[in-house]
């Protein structure tokens, strides 16, 4: 079984329409000497997955289809499109990964407030006799950054190391704590690259960004403080007894735990609840 002799059947095909990738299509006639192997056939032109147009070298070989019109015939449609990623190699592995982005919103606890005109001025969200509006919730912008790729193992160790870890130092732009892992999934996949069966997993991994960060946020107030390092109750005086009662609503506390002025603001803590991880070592950077 042999390719006696092939040529290109003309003419070549070309079509773009307005706000589209443009196609093309080329085709070939070939003759064996008795029915041949498709790949044999293939091999013979030496057209691949991946290889430029021959007129338009941003066009790629990406679709192939092989009839045979008769015992010693074949005819082999080739079309061509614009990848939609960089470095479209035939073998899976070998591709780069892509990126995807979406916004949305997210619910945060409602601690500040932007006082005035424009977003200069923000102060606590309070009342009047400075206690804070509990239960309160505002929405927060979200972006979500979703990588996918192609991997020979599902990378079932990092996805354990790193899922609910947020960034360790700066990574896309945002600080330190304002991208979480979200998670990390797979699945097997199957392609035939040069006739030869290739197995491996398709790998989505997402991420999650919020300008304020993902650490907790809490206004420094209690119904305890600390003098002399002994924990004491927050006491106010009853306007009808005069007495001393214990506290309806929390104060606000220095940052060694002891009670502020009335006149103060309280501070807002943040503490971090997620394990951190070098996010650039796992997940890269998008080509941009």
């Amino acid at each position: 079984m042999a390719v006696i002799s092939y040529r290109e059947v003309i003419p070549r095909t070309f079509s773009h329409k307005f706000g589209e990738s443009p196609t093309a299509e080329v085709k070939y006639a070939v003759t064996v000497d008795e029915p041949t192997a498709t790949q044999a056939v293939i091999n013979a032109i030496g057209i691949v997955h991946g290889s430029q147009h021959p007129e338009y070298s941003y066009l790629r070989m990406l679709d192939a289809s092989v009839t045979e019109t008769d015992r010693h015939h074949v005819e082999i449609t080739y079309r061509y499109d614009l990848p939609q990623q960089e470095n479209p190699d035939p073998n899976p592995l070998a591709r780069p990964d892509v990126w995807t982005f979406s916004t949305g919103g997210a619910q945060v606890p409602a601690l500040v407030y932007y006082d005035g005109n424009g977003n200069a001025t923000k102060k606590p969200l309070q009342n009047t006799a400075k206690d804070f509006f509990e239960g309160l919730t505002t929405l927060e912008a979200e972006v979500r950054a979703t990588i996918s790729g192609n991997r020979a193992e599902f990378p079932l160790a990092d996805a354990a190391a790193v899922t609910n870890s947020v960034n360790s130092s700066s990574y896309l732009g945002g600080a330190a704590h304002a991208w979480l892992c979200a998670g990390i999934s797979g699945q097997q996949a199957t392609e035939v690259v040069n006739d030869v069966e290739l197995r491996y997993w398709q790998i989505t991994v997402e991420l999650v960004y919020r300008a304020s960060g993902h650490d907790l946020l809490l206004p420094n107030v209690g119904w305890n403080y600390l003098e002399g390092g002994e924990k004491k109750r927050v006491w106010v005086k009853d306007p009808e007894s005069g007495e001393k009662v214990a506290s309806g609503s929390p104060r606000a506390l220095t940052t060694a735990g002891g009670l502020k002025a009335d006149d103060q603001e309280p501070d807002i803590l943040t503490r971090r609840v997620y394990q951190e991880a070098d996010f650039s070592n796992y997940f890269g950077e998008p080509p941009f």
